[in-house]
Formats: structure tokens, C-alpha cells, sequence
């Protein structure tokens, strides 16, 4: 009996401890409200649209700037393509340790589950990594998300910010930047002594585990990777970086080796872009063209692989930047962009199909552009 009493003691203690860390590091629901209704700042969005037809809007704020200890990730959802949305939820608050959430995205899988994965960064204790909740029934009434988990993939430092890719062998692939080294930072700022790698996070097991491959060196600032499977079956992996241009690396074994980085064709100011292969083979591309700064988000259509792309469908000429966005079962193109992130805050939705793409111009008759998800009301 006195063994049950002390095992028991034992067992209660450390569940105390649970709780009491987890209070610790969940702000309180009032400082988390408070902190959404007063934001000063947003951005960075994410968008997907369920097999029922409701948008998910995803993004990030919180504290002054990003990034920032008190950063944030919200989501809500619109029933009716985006005229309005259901109330802010916070799907990953801050803790009070100094980890901040960021750089969400929604990804539906090939069930139907709506993946919500973001990251998690703590520059004091060097913790960086990958965390997702999942919504098992994204049309329910009220969809409901699990608990956070995250994904290990044995390395100090891990971010991925694009959506993944379902290979027509079956694998699941996760663009991720990752780093062999702690860091003591939100990014890393001396590429030559810490050199930041792309490669991607692999699933055989339609992401019950992971493991990650490749790693691909580019010039500083190199991050936010995405990927697309070509018609040969090469996986083509583009790279953000500052150098002008975007970096390119391809792979022959569905991820698992990967040639050397090299600059690619497509011009880019140093920002998120998005790729993505359509229903009718050919690729979309939405980044700036004939930019200075980050002005000018053009949708583009190559039919051979992205050797060549055509003039384009012209979604905003204004200071706009980090598209994503998805093709639907009908073939309409959802893509959302934010612009003026400390100012207006603007979350902005564009509509379209292929065709207004190929022309150039509105000839689909769906086409809206320009229209404001959400934004901030400074006091």
C-alpha cells in the first residue's frame, strides 16, 4: 500500500508539473483577445478551399512587428468566396517563454483533412521547428482542429512557410529551410559561417512520420522553397533568394538526393512566390514581373515545365507580396497576397481561371480582384 501512496505521489507530482508548465506557457484568454482586437500589424497569409467550397484565410500578427516574442497565427473561414468570415481564431497563441508562432499555412490532403501547419521559434533556448493541427471534417458546421504537435526532423532548426506536394508515386513532400547548427536568433544573419539549407521532409505514411532529405546551399536569404513534380517526374524545387533571381535545384529519386543549386530564369525582388501544377497539366506561376520592389503580382501559365511562360494575368500593380492559393474542382484559381503590413494591414483575395491567364484579361466572366479579406482599424 505505502508503494501505491509513493508511486501515486510520484505520478500526481509530475502531472502538477504538466499543468503548471503548460499555464505557464499559454498567455490568458483575455491577453490573447486583447492583443487580436488591438493588432498593429498583419500578414503573411495562407489560403485552401474545401471540397464543400469554404475558403480558409490564414495569417500572423501580434506584437510590434515580425518578428516579435508575441507573435501569433489566425485563421477563419468564408462560406460565401470570401464576401465575409466567420470570427478570428487563434490556432497558435505565443508562450510566455518567448516562442512565437508564425508563417502559417492551410494544406487539404488526399482524404480531405485540413492540415494547419506553422512555425514555432524561441531565439533564447535555439528552438525552431514545425508544428501542425489537424481538422478531420473541414465543411462540419464548426470545424474543429486537434491539439498541436510537431514535427521532428532532427535537426536544431527547421521552418517551411509553402504547401506540400502529393507525388504521383504517393509520397508526401514538405519544402523545408533548415540549419545543422543551434540558432541563437530568429534567422540566420551570417551565411557564411551557418549556412542555411533547403531540402524537403518526406512521408510514406501520408505524414504519420517524416524524414528529411537534400540539402541545397543558395546565396543569403535563401528560404521559403517550393516544390512541383514535372511531367518526367523530376521534382523541381525553387528557392527565394536575394540575388536577383529565384534558385532552382532538381531531384531524380522523388526527393531524396538533389542537385546543386544554380540561379534560374525566373527574376524575383527577394519575395514569396507561388507555384503550382493545375488540372490541366500546365504550371501557375504568381510572382513580380517587370518589378521594382515588390509591385506588379502577375499570374503566369508555362505548358512546358516552366521553360518558357506566357505575358500573364496582372493581379495588383501596387506594393503587394507572399501569394498562396489553390485550384479548385470547378478550375477556379483562389489566391490570397497581403499588402501594407504596418499600415493598412490588408488581407486580399484574388479569383480567376487559366483562361484569364492565357488571355491576359478578364474573359472568364469570375474574375475579382483586389478584394480585402481583412484589415486593421487603428484607434
Amino acid at each position: 500500500m505505502k508503494r501505491f501512496n509513493r508511486i501515486f505521489a510520484i505520478v500526481f507530482f509530475f502531472a502538477a508539473v504538466n499543468i503548471l508548465y503548460a499555464q505557464q506557457k499559454e498567455p490568458t484568454d483575455t491577453t490573447i483577445i486583447e492583443a487580436v482586437a488591438n493588432r498593429t500589424w498583419q500578414g503573411i497569409p495562407g489560403l485552401e478551399r474545401t471540397s464543400g467550397g469554404r475558403l480558409f484565410f490564414t495569417w500572423f500578427t501580434g506584437g510590434t512587428r515580425e518578428p516579435d516574442p508575441d507573435n501569433m497565427v489566425l485563421l477563419c473561414y468564408s462560406d460565401d468566396d470570401g464576401k465575409t468570415h466567420s470570427p478570428l481564431q487563434v490556432m497558435g497563441a505565443p508562450w510566455s517563454d518567448g516562442t512565437r508562432a508564425y508563417d502559417p499555412v492551410p494544406w487539404i490532403d488526399p482524404k480531405g483533412h485540413l492540415w494547419y501547419l506553422y512555425n514555432r521559434s524561441n531565439k533564447t533556448t535555439a528552438e525552431h521547428g514545425i508544428y501542425v493541427r489537424i481538422c478531420d471534417e473541414p465543411d462540419a458546421v464548426t470545424p474543429v482542429f486537434g491539439p498541436e504537435f510537431r514535427i521532428d526532423l532532427g535537426v536544431p532548426y527547421s521552418f517551411r512557410l509553402n504547401k506540400l506536394t502529393v507525388l504521383s508515386t504517393g509520397e508526401w513532400i514538405m519544402p523545408v529551410t533548415y540549419a545543422l547548427q543551434p540558432l541563437y536568433e530568429w534567422f540566420i544573419l551570417n551565411h557564411d559561417v551557418q549556412p542555411v539549407l533547403q531540402g524537403v521532409a518526406i512521408s510514406h505514411d501520408e505524414g504519420k512520420t517524416w524524414k528529411l532529405h537534400g540539402a541545397v546551399e543558395a546565396p543569403p536569404w535563401a528560404l521559403e522553397c517550393m516544390i512541383v513534380e514535372l511531367k518526367d517526374e523530376r521534382l523541381w524545387m525553387l528557392v527565394r533568394t536575394n540575388a536577383g533571381h529565384l534558385w532552382e535545384s532538381y531531384s531524380a529519386d522523388q526527393g531524396v538526393t538533389w542537385s546543386e543549386g544554380q540561379r534560374s530564369q525566373i527574376a524575383s525582388p527577394g519575395s514569396r512566390y507561388f507555384i503550382r501544377r493545375l488540372s490541366s497539366g500546365n504550371l501557375l506561376l504568381v510572382n513580380h514581373d517587370h518589378f521594382s520592389g515588390r509591385n506588379n503580382l502577375t499570374a503566369k501559365i508555362s505548358a512546358d515545365d516552366g521553360k518558357t511562360w506566357n505575358e500573364g494575368l496582372l493581379l495588383d500593380s501596387r506594393t503587394v507580396s507572399y501569394p498562396d492559393g489553390v485550384e479548385d474542382k470547378d478550375g477556379v484559381i483562389w489566391m490570397t497576397y497581403d499588402r501594407d503590413r504596418n499600415g493598412v494591414g490588408e488581407i486580399l483575395l484574388a479569383k480567376f481561371r487559366e483562361e484569364d491567364v492565357a488571355q491576359g484579361d478578364s474573359v472568364s466572366g469570375v474574375v475579382v480582384l483586389r478584394h480585402v479579406i481583412n484589415k486593421i482599424t487603428k484607434k
